[in-house]
């Protein structure tokens, strides 16, 4: 049954609850994703930036790296910031149209950072399974065209879900058990029916983090099938060691998104919901540049090469 709007008066702002509601502990929160949020300032940027400079880096797999870790950099930015702001100023409110222009750019960047997952673990199976095809395969305008229309289907997502949500009336409690404007907590303040919502929700989420989910899990069981057929012991160490890095991304960021958007709404609560949005909006983009880094032989050489040459600069 659609609930009857109790006021057409429609809520002008929302009050974000944040982490914790419990003031001592604000302080120490602030701290740990001020730090957080630096460190992936820095190693996201970084990663761009050398991929960038090092011509022997322009290869696909490092084209979609750099992809990445800017969707990660913007993912980060989009939600941290306004929550340290809040913690700092003692102020919990967000306006109406930052809260909806906050859900844009959330869900913007967060199918954009499934999608590019995907499209690496792509890259990995025809490098392991093709690899003698792999430059022909991966060619230059496969993988514009694998970076470029998920932006553009990113795009067109975000807006639908935001048009779909300046429907609803927020007539009744506007206070959001959340620390940055999320869908699902959203819909829970509305007074008016949701259906449509929730609906277009489930096929969203059934696209864009079910299907690169499964193409993943399918691309690595080629992927193992391959390195087992592999004669030399230290072929198969660097083939899984090229991949494990890529699997950890996998794990952090699919584990946490299918147990706040696929999983029954009974078994969701706020707890842990907020626990999950930390782990694919904080922790996640910070370790990324770690994870793939520290594994990354090519990576690192370039990264040493580009602060030696700035320390030959400056002296």
């Amino acid at each position: 049954m659609p609930m009857e709007p109790q006021n057409q008066t429609n809520a002008l702002e929302f009050i974000l609850l944040g982490l914790t509601e419990n003031p001592d502990q604000e302080t120490l929160l602030y701290v740990l994703f001020l730090l957080m949020y630096m460190v992936t300032v820095v190693g996201n940027l970084l990663i761009i930036v050398v991929i960038s400079l090092d011509a022997h880096l322009h290869t696909p797999m490092y084209f979609f790296l750099a992809n990445l870790s800017l969707v990660d950099f913007c993912l980060a930015t989009n939600t941290i910031p306004k929550m340290l702001v809040n913690i700092q100023i003692g102020s919990k409110s967000i306006s109406y149209p930052c809260c909806l222009t906050q859900m844009y750019f959330f869900h913007f960047f967060g199918i954009m950072d499934s999608v590019l997952i995907a499209v690496m673990a792509y890259d990995r199976f025809v490098a392991i399974c093709h690899p003698l095809h792999y430059s022909t395969i991966m060619s230059p305008r496969l993988c514009s065209l694998l970076v470029g229309v998920p932006w553009v289907f990113s795009c067109f997502i975000s807006l639908t879900h935001i048009l779909l949500m300046a429907r609803l009336v927020f007539c009744g409690s506007n206070v959001l058990p959340h620390y940055f404007c999320d869908l699902t907590p959203l819909l829970r303040l509305s007074c008016t029916d949701t259906t449509v919502n929730q609906v277009f929700v489930l096929v969203v989420a059934g696209l864009v983090i079910a299907t690169p989910f499964v193409c993943i899990l399918a691309s690595y069981a080629r992927i193992i099938v391959a390195i087992m057929q592999v004669p030399s012991a230290g072929g198969r160490k660097k083939a899984f060691s090229t991949c494990s890095s890529h699997l950890s991304v996998v794990a952090l960021f699919f584990g946490t998104t299918i147990g706040v958007y696929l999983c029954p709404s009974s078994v969701r609560t706020a707890v842990k919901e907020k626990a999950s949005a930390v782990m694919y909006t904080a922790v996640t983009p910070m370790l990324n540049p770690f994870i793939y880094s520290l594994r990354n032989r090519d990576l690192k050489g370039a990264l040493r090469k580009l602060v030696s040459r700035k320390v030959t600069a400056s002296s």
